[in-house]
């Protein structure tokens, strides 16, 4: 090992870990992982509380890039025991319900198939998401509402709004200012904790990216005549895809298998270790310091880094090596805190019948929680007691707030209050609860944003170093995307290309980058 090149790597996320056995099976570079928690995953983990397992924001695994469909499954392989029928993945699959149950003959290392359902709660009705054009949603509205959204969206179709800066103008383009009022507005500025005016349309351009009315639409219509049968449903814009798979025990189980591989190909994954410093010699990062929860420092020698740390704090990393006012340029650069409250139940019905959602957008202004994640309906296997209802409130903080900063006991019971008043399912009993908050969970379209070019010269000044992943690059990422940037990073190592901005550009453009 001594006379092989070493890549030292910033956070155990699904960006971090990826790069790794990438370089570990694809190079004769050391792969060594420094994450800062107890337990790999990043916002990707799968918390794990009193036998109640918690998925962090709820992660739905699809793609449309056949390279991570395929790295997925040789991790994981689709569960098989489907009654009489067989599923493989060929980049198209053939799909079939499979519902997993207390079967002991599954296996535990693999992907369930699952169903989409989820739904918009407003005006204490459900609503379905995405919106549809059933009868039953058409009612709900209302004629009156129904009137002014249809004039509304005719006249942003006529006129839209150009340029189009704010993620208001973005929305607005493509639903019109009534249905951006009733369904976007309140939930967005209930994340961001500010206005769609103060956000930027990129935001917009890569996590709604091609929905509009007029493509709901065209979906519906052809959902009359079957959807395309594959996982990855390239022909489906994001927001519509209803199936996907999911690791048996939560998403985190396929990272913490993914650290296994690392380890057995010879890399390492060292948990609890929080970088403070770099070494750097001109515009080559040499090595990196690091302090570990024990209060222990470390230097580690480093020919390449990969950074998935947020960008603020890479850039205090660097200490004085950074020209002068470069510091500045990140100051502005905001996040925005995440924190999910598990509450178990005794039960969560509606009508007699368990809740069927995997989750529920509350779009209600009288509440501060933003989704509600019905853990049972990703997996079984996620409950402990299948006679209970193991939920996910989710809230959206800055970590200033005194919601954030109250005690875990009062949020629980915060919580469970707006749980209540929400008048959501049939009177269930509260039977106990826990909180988990993230961090710096999601970077924001806002404030230095608009700088953010400056940010990317000073870092591609340094002829080592990659960032990748979703802090790394301060870039709203889905997985499969932070993945895609570690991979092309490895990509450009064995090339010699020292080109950054083809990474920089996944999941820039309207259709994935990676297709073209």
């Amino acid at each position: 090992m001594s006379d092989k090149k070493v890549a030292i790597i910033i956070g155990g996320g699904p960006a971090g870990l990826t790069a790794a056995y990438e370089l570990g099976t694809r190079t004769d570079i050391h792969p060594i992982v420094l994450e800062m928690s107890d337990h790999v995953g990043g916002i990707s983990a799968t918390i794990e509380y009193k036998g109640n397992k918690i998925d962090l924001g709820g992660h739905r695994f699809f793609s449309k890039s056949d390279r991570i469909m395929d790295w997925w499954i040789k991790m994981m392989p689709i569960q098989k025991s489907v009654g009489d029928q067989q599923i493989s993945y060929q980049s198209k699959i053939h799909v079939v319900s499979a519902k997993d149950g207390p079967d002991p003959e599954i296996e535990d290392r693999v992907l369930l198939l699952r169903e989409r359902s989820s739904r918009i709660y407003f005006l204490r009705k459900f609503f379905d998401y995405p919106l549809s054009l059933h009868l039953r949603t058409l009612i709900q509205l209302g004629p009156f509402r129904l009137v002014k959204i249809g004039v509304s969206y005719i006249r942003s179709a006529l006129f839209p709004i150009r340029p189009e800066k704010t993620l208001e103008d973005f929305f607005i383009n493509r639903f019109g200012r009534e249905l951006y009022n009733t369904f976007f507005k309140s939930y967005t500025e209930k994340v961001w904790g500010r206005p769609c005016q103060a956000l930027s349309a990129e935001w917009g351009a890569q996590r709604v990216k091609g929905l509009s009315v007029r493509k709901a639409v065209e979906q519906a219509v052809k959902d009359i005549f079957g959807r395309e049968k594959s996982v990855g449903q390239k022909n489906i814009e994001t927001s519509l895809i209803e199936q996907f798979l999911y690791p048996k025990y939560g998403p985190g189980q396929m990272w913490e298998i993914v650290q296994e591989e690392i380890k057995a190909i010879g890399g390492e994954v060292r948990l609890n270790e929080r970088v403070v410093s770099l070494d750097v010699e001109k515009n080559i990062i040499r090595g990196v310091h690091t302090i570990s929860s024990n209060g222990s420092e470390q230097y580690y020698l480093a020919d390449y880094l990969f950074s998935s740390m947020p960008i603020t704090e890479l850039f205090s990393s660097f200490g004085n090596a950074l020209q002068d006012g470069a510091e500045k340029i990140v100051e502005g650069l905001a996040y925005r805190d995440f924190m999910v409250v598990g509450l178990l139940l005794d039960h969560f019905t509606e009508s007699g019948e368990p809740i069927s959602d995997n989750w529920m957008y509350i779009q209600e202004s009288d509440v501060e929680v933003g989704r509600i994640q019905i853990f049972n309906n990703w997996s079984s296997y996620l409950v402990a007691d299948s006679a209970t209802a193991w939920i996910g409130m989710e809230y959206f903080c800055n970590a200033t707030d005194d919601l954030w900063n109250m005690e875990d006991e009062k949020i629980v019971d915060f919580a469970s209050q707006e749980l209540k008043k929400l008048q959501l399912g049939e009177h269930p009993k509260i039977l106990d609860g826990t909180v988990i908050r993230v961090p710096k969970a999601y970077p924001v379209y806002a404030d230095g944003y608009d700088r953010f070019d400056e940010v990317k010269k000073v870092l591609d000044t340094f002829v080592n170093l990659y960032c990748i992943g979703r802090n790394g690059m301060h870039k709203y990422n889905n997985q499969d995307h932070s993945m895609l940037t570690a991979m092309m990073a490895v990509d450009s190592i064995i090339s010699g290309d020292v080109d950054r901005e083809k990474i920089w550009s996944v999941n820039t453009e309207q259709n994935y980058h990676e297709e073209k």
